[in-house]
């Protein structure tokens, strides 16, 4: 059988030597520090889902974003892989604001939790901070741990 594939974006905030991140207050990744996004939604465009789940969860008006990564998370105890999109947001317009599935805090890039968010994390945000284009793939096993990965710079995306 053939796993299916779900469309999800990431967008994380990246200003000088600060980022912006979302604690999850509720649903898939509760309780952990997360870049801001969601699944894509009937005929809107992967960008415009960004937005949409940056306008959603941090009150935030995108105006300049590139995409920079594309990772395909695997559960070992579920059917579907996740391909996400991850933007990084140079420019954007309001003050991020606490919505009822997150909550934004601004981390020192020296200072990011990295403890107290998903495991694959510490691989690829060094690659996105640096500027760096990349792809990849992670299996987690049913406690979330990484059970296999692959992670590669690439060129474009």
């Amino acid at each position: 059988m053939q796993n299916m594939k779900k469309i999800l974006t990431l967008c994380i905030i990246h200003q000088h030597s600060k980022i912006l991140l979302g604690m999850k207050k509720r649903g898939f990744g509760e309780g952990r520090w997360n870049g801001f996004g969601g699944k894509v939604q009937g005929v809107e465009s992967i960008e415009e889902a960004a937005k949409r789940e940056m306008r959603e969860e941090a009150s935030l008006e995108i105006e300049k974003m590139e995409k920079v990564g594309v990772i395909d998370f695997e559960f070992v105890d579920l059917p579907e892989i996740l391909e996400v999109h991850i933007f990084k947001v140079d420019e954007f317009k309001g003050q991020p604001e606490e919505s009822d599935e997150m909550r934004p805090s601004w981390f020192h890039i020296d200072e990011i939790p990295f403890s107290s968010m998903w495991p694959d994390d510490k691989y690829w945000l060094p690659l996105f901070l640096q500027n760096k284009k990349f792809r990849g793939k992670f299996l987690f096993d049913d406690s979330d741990n990484i059970f296999e990965m692959k992670l590669e710079e690439v060129k474009e995306i």
